[in-house]
């Protein structure tokens, strides 16, 4: 291997050769699409805290912007972020709504679980959870995050509904669910055929398809959450909520306690999720190297970190690593420049607003049902017959989808799999058949333990 440069150590991306910019491109348009709603959704979260909903938009761009552009130049990964969803209704209801906190203080909240994390990372902390994980249960984090993905895919076009008698339920067969079957369709078979850009189109074919039912039939569309584009050009300054950080708790003993639970709940959540998020895209990606471990994950996770923090600044919540970068990695993203092309388009979508909002979930969830499906594959890389590995690989799996939530699927694989080998390894098992559980791993289990016990 070559010595690099310092200008290369510095910008890892510089050290790409022969790079399919095509491919790098579409793969960054794809993720880009199958992750835009955010910019509808998120102000319309954190606008029930009384933030103004047009400052959230140019800010939501902004930050997500920012922080796909430094991944992909610093880390050099395919890696998309932007204010995460879960975080933000935290946020806004329970944080700002439930506690009575203001929005000030809630964002000062974020801003210094970002400044933690970016310490965590310049000591190696995170990187040295993610390097801990076994093998196997990357593996299932891969899959669990694909059957994730592809629940929050079948419930968007309301192919799945909520049911009180069952859970969840088949819904009705309306021209949503029917316009994300056909983009299923498109997608398989032009992925068959090799056709590069298969989910890129089969996410504009849904989008088209979506706008002439609006056309045709409004009032029905509009039921179904499909709307037409409410103009094109639209921007509004961030200046009524960004560096509005409140840090009034300081000197508030009424505050501080309350403040303190919110930071560790940020912590806790943002960082399991970013994990588990990078660890199974990467898997996907098979970027791995001969140990397992993610190329620059240190540097993705400084990344995340500072995307955070800025973006509590900026007038947004929590940023993180997004599970919609597989789309971009199954399109054949595998450079930083996927990561920068989703940046520049949330740069140009912060002008052009109204026309990324109107795509709606039944456009993207084809994608991610097909890329579900896609990462559902590193199952086969399990050692499903040690039950020792099996079993927290399973549960990893099913508790993602079933809790909606990445965190707290890694969160039951850890703990199953360190119980699990420790006691076997102390009572039943030979020396030949141990397995190694590190210190690392027995530590988060302690951490989720206690997590459980004090903060639910």
């Amino acid at each position: 291997m070559k010595n690099l440069s310092l200008k290369e150590k510095m910008i890892p991306i510089l050290t790409n050769k022969n790079v399919n910019f095509k491919k790098e491109i579409v793969a960054g348009i794809t993720t880009f699409l199958t992750m835009a709603y955010i910019i509808a959704v998120n102000p319309n979260i954190l606008s029930a805290t009384g933030m103004p909903a047009g400052a959230l938009v140019t800010a939501t761009c902004l930050t997500a912007a920012l922080g796909c552009i430094l991944m992909g130049l610093f880390a050099n990964l395919p890696f998309a972020l932007a204010s995460g969803m879960g975080l933000n209704a935290f946020f806004a209801f329970s944080v700002v709504l439930g506690k009575g906190i203001s929005w000030e203080m809630a964002l000062t909240a974020v801003f210094f679980e970002g400044i933690i994390f970016i310490l965590l990372s310049l000591f190696k902390v995170r990187e040295a959870v993610v390097n801990a994980i076994p093998i196997n249960m990357k593996h299932a984090v891969t899959a669990g995050i694909g059957v994730f993905i592809a629940f929050i895919g079948l419930v968007g076009c309301g192919l799945v509904i909520k049911d009180d008698a069952t859970l969840v339920a088949m819904g009705e067969f309306t021209p949503a669910v029917v316009i994300a079957l056909v983009g299923v369709i498109i997608i398989a078979v032009l992925d068959k055929k090799q056709v590069k850009g298969s989910i890129l189109f089969g996410i504009l074919t849904s989008t088209l398809l979506a706008w002439g039912f609006a056309l045709i039939n409004g009032e029905v569309a509009a039921n179904l959450g499909i709307y037409l584009p409410e103009g094109i050009f639209k921007f509004e300054s961030i200046a009524p909520i960004a560096g509005k950080l409140d840090f009034s708790f300081i000197t508030n003993k009424e505050t501080i306690g309350t403040f303190i639970a919110v930071v560790c709940t940020f912590l806790f959540v943002d960082f399991f999720d970013t994990v588990g998020t990078l660890v199974g895209v990467a898997s996907r990606a098979n970027m791995l190297d001969e140990k397992g471990n993610v190329p620059n994950v240190g540097r993705a996770l400084l990344v995340d970190a500072v995307s955070t923090t800025v973006g509590a600044a900026m007038g947004v919540s929590t940023v993180t690593t997004y599970v919609e970068s597989s789309t971009g990695v199954a399109a054949g993203g595998r450079t930083g420049y996927t990561a920068i092309t989703t940046g520049l388009l949330f740069l140009v979508a912060m002008f052009f607003s109204p026309i990324f909002i109107s795509i709606p979930a039944c456009a993207t969830a084809p994608a991610l049902i097909y890329v579900g499906y896609l990462m559902l594959g590193a199952v086969k890389n399990i050692e499903l017959d040690n039950i020792t590995e099996g079993v927290p690989a399973f549960l990893t799996i099913i508790t993602m989808a079933l809790t909606y939530s990445i965190g707290d699927g890694l969160t039951v694989g850890i703990l199953s799999y360190v119980i699990i080998n420790l006691i076997y390894n102390t009572f039943f098992a030979n020396k030949e058949e141990k397995a190694r559980v590190s210190w690392v791993m027995i530590s988060l289990a302690i951490i989720f333990i206690l997590k459980i016990v004090f903060l639910g």
